[in-house]
């Protein structure tokens, strides 16, 4: 789960793991004004500005009034734009929880700490993806 870490220049910083589909995301929150940096660049960069997914990235600071007090330094691999949007949501609202666990009970109710187990079903021998099968024709 998440965990509270203190690296070697005693800056302190909660740090967790967010998964969805084939994304993983590790993230560091630690008190400051609200930057958000994903693989080293800014949030607006690396998701070209777009508002939605943006928007979907602030939802748990949004949830418990806390929008601009936290830095966060995200690494992601995997995945598509949105899965990793997910995965950085869902390991924002742990880190969060971490810091403060009065916030567990918002953000469950908000439905941002529960992973999303779905992903995709792997192809299977003799057909031509998950359950398509070649069509049938009766000779």
């Amino acid at each position: 789960m998440a965990q509270l870490k203190t690296d070697t220049r005693q800056l302190q910083y909660y740090y967790s793991l967010g998964r969805r589909k084939s994304a993983t995301a590790r993230v560091r929150l630690t008190l400051g004004k609200g930057n958000i940096s994903i693989n080293g660049k800014t949030a607006q960069e690396y998701f070209d500005g777009s508002k939605y997914l943006l928007k979907k990235l602030s939802e748990p600071f949004l949830e418990v009034d806390q929008l601009n007090k936290y830095d966060v330094i995200a690494k992601v691999r995997g995945g598509g734009h949105d899965g990793q949007i997910e995965a950085i949501r869902l390991a924002i609202a742990k880190a969060l929880v971490v810091f403060d666990g009065n916030l567990k009970a918002t953000l469950k109710k908000a439905d941002l700490l529960g992973r999303d187990p779905r992903e995709k079903e792997r192809k299977k021998f003799g057909l031509r993806s998950a359950r398509k099968q070649r069509q049938f024709t009766k000779r």
